[in-house]
């Protein structure tokens, strides 16, 4: 099993608590992270049905909601998701698809970490 060097932007997450305040910020973590667990699955599966369009709209939402709460390095893959559908690479996307799901779960997991140490 691969691992990811997965980092979140402390400095991202401390605005929206500065900003939101705890419980606020709580909600919209909370929000944001049942969101990419959802697209991420939703974007896998569109890979497996062949809908490139839809999946590369899925992806750059990604991008939007992991930019949102400081998931920089998944924002990132989500991004170069886009950019294999893009240039038709099936077999880069493939690897980069894959990347994403590491990056996905392992960053929904610090997330929680973090949440849970802030608590």
């Amino acid at each position: 099993m691969q691992q990811e060097d997965v980092r979140l932007d402390p400095g991202r997450l401390e605005s929206l608590f500065l900003q939101m305040g705890e419980a606020g910020a709580e909600d919209v973590l909370c929000r944001a992270m049942e969101e990419i667990a959802l697209r991420l699955s939703h974007t896998e599966r569109l890979f497996r049905q062949g809908r490139m369009e839809e999946m590369r709209k899925s992806a750059r939402s990604l991008v939007a909601i992991a930019e949102q709460i400081g998931m920089n390095a998944l924002a990132r893959v989500a991004g170069d998701v886009t950019c294999c559908i893009d240039a038709a690479d099936e077999v880069a996307l493939t690897a980069t698809l894959a990347r994403l799901l590491r990056v996905g779960e392992q960053s929904l997991t610090a997330v929680w970490d973090l949440q849970g140490a802030h608590l």
